[in-house]
């Protein structure tokens, strides 16, 4: 896995073969930011990375400037890894938070610019992520939520639906909060 753009382009981040997370393809991560980086100045943003894995989205955030990058990752070894490779990278603005993302979600510090959600393919109820976050009013106006998804799940009925993306298996619906 590389950071595709920003201060550490090119930068390899080699998590280990025990790592079972799956990390968004370098293919789909680079075509997402080009959609992103058309929408928002990186420089200005404050970014929720949920169910971060490797922590490869944010890296990706952090390394193209973003002022605050939450990681939330309940697995200890993934966390300690994002925590490790953040400090390595200099990356000030990633803060690497171990929880479980729907109690983070239940109690967030703050309204973010932009959340990103990748959990498992399996978790049995995604559909909970967009109400929760909607419902919690943790987007700032004009905000994304982005969830990768698998293509078994269909998100364009659901309040806030902007968009559907598919980059090979990897699915990103986009919500916005479109308050007046």
């Amino acid at each position: 896995m590389r950071i595709i753009s920003g201060l550490h382009k090119g930068k390899r981040i080699n998590p280990g073969k025990n790592f079972r997370a799956r990390p968004t393809t370098d293919f789909a991560r680079e075509n997402l930011f080009n959609i992103i980086s058309n929408y928002f100045e990186f420089e200005k943003l404050q970014v929720l990375d949920l169910f971060s894995g490797t922590g490869s989205i944010s890296y990706e955030f952090a390394s193209r400037g973003s002022r605050v990058v939450d990681s939330v990752e309940s697995n200890f070894r993934y966390h300690a890894f994002i925590k490790k490779t953040a400090r390595n990278l200099n990356l000030d603005q990633l803060a690497a938070i171990r929880a479980d993302a729907f109690n983070f979600l239940k109690h967030a510090p703050r309204q973010y610019d932009l959340i990103f959600a990748d959990p498992p393919f399996d978790l049995k109820e995604p559909e909970q992520l967009p109400y929760m976050i909607f419902s919690r009013n943790l987007l700032k106006q004009g905000g994304w939520f982005i969830l990768e998804h698998g293509k078994d799940h269909d998100f364009s009925s659901f309040p806030h639906f902007r968009e559907l993306r598919k980059y090979g298996s990897v699915h990103f619906s986009i919500f916005q909060d479109v308050r007046p």
